[in-house]
């Protein structure tokens, strides 16, 4: 007999934790900045912004990317964050 595979319960928007790869002076940061602040308001998920500049590690991953988005640590998108797609993700 297959043993049941179970899911993990579903985690809450309030429960995530978005992060917000970029660098002091990056107009894309500053457009992410703003989608992530206004979903992050409406689903009640916490978030977070990293330096890029300031972190080697962060620097070798994603320098090429920023600003990059992350949710609970996972990269979501890069360059550009699209907020239905950004809520999706937290509510789903």
């Amino acid at each position: 007999m297959t043993p049941l595979l179970r899911r993990s319960p579903r985690k809450k928007p309030a429960d995530r934790l978005v992060t917000l790869i970029g660098k002091p002076g990056c107009h894309l940061c500053d457009d992410a900045r703003t989608v992530i602040a206004e979903v992050c308001a409406q689903t009640g998920a916490a978030w977070e912004e990293k330096d890029i500049s300031r972190d080697e590690e962060l620097h070798r991953l994603y320098w090429e990317q920023i600003p990059v988005v992350l949710v609970d640590g996972a990269r979501h998108d890069f360059w550009r964050v699209d907020p239905v797609r950004l809520r999706r993700a937290l509510e789903g």
